[in-house]
């Protein structure tokens, strides 16, 4: 699985961050930042979690 952000809809309200940290960093940018490629199974469920809790709907998988 690969995920990306689009950062011209991500508006930094950092849910995707608050489910899964271990991918998701809102620490250097006004938007989300994905710290992994391509995402290790063991977080794939909070990813999937994430993009669909997203308000703005900017996380993007491919699978």
């Amino acid at each position: 699985m690969k995920v990306t952000v689009d950062k011209d809809l991500c508006l930094g309200c950092g849910i995707c961050e608050g489910i899964a940290p271990e991918v998701f960093s809102m620490a250097n940018e006004p938007y989300a930042e994905v710290l992994l490629d391509p995402i290790p199974e063991e977080f794939q469920d909070a990813v999937r979690e994430a993009a669909e809790e997203c308000p703005e709907e900017c996380i993007a998988i491919v699978e």
